[in-house]
């Protein structure tokens, strides 16, 4: 029962703050501490809520659409599909760590542009 609640944390944490409200997800689903390392994002909440608060101004178009999602132990995760202003695609994969409380407190992420030719015909998903 935990790893499906863990999935669906993970997924309504990042698609609230991907959506526009990273604070609110970082009030209902981030534990004590929160360890970032995404190089692009600042260590802690505050810097993980500025950068979707900019990601937002920058490109209120985005959308996201979640493919997969795994869990193991005390991690899960998310397959993604995202698409950018002037249809830039780009497929993510996002690591969450989880407290025995339940809540998010660490956080892996790898993104790579969807190309327009694949050598094995195979989709990214």
């Amino acid at each position: 029962m935990t790893l499906e609640i863990n999935k669906q944390s993970a997924i309504s944490f990042y698609k609230m703050a991907y959506e526009g409200d990273p604070k609110q997800a970082v009030e209902l689903y981030i534990g004590d501490e929160y360890i970032q390392h995404n190089p692009d994002v600042a260590n802690g909440t505050d810097g993980f809520i500025e950068y979707f608060e900019r990601m937002g101004r920058e490109y209120p178009e985005k959308s996201i659409e979640f493919v997969r999602c795994i869990a193991e132990g005390d991690l899960v995760a998310l397959h993604t599909h995202q698409t950018w202003p002037g249809n830039d695609e780009y497929v993510t994969m996002d690591f969450f760590r989880f407290d025995v409380n339940g809540k998010i407190v660490e956080h892996w992420d790898s993104i790579q542009q969807i190309p327009k030719q694949s050598a094995n015909g195979n989709s990214m998903y």
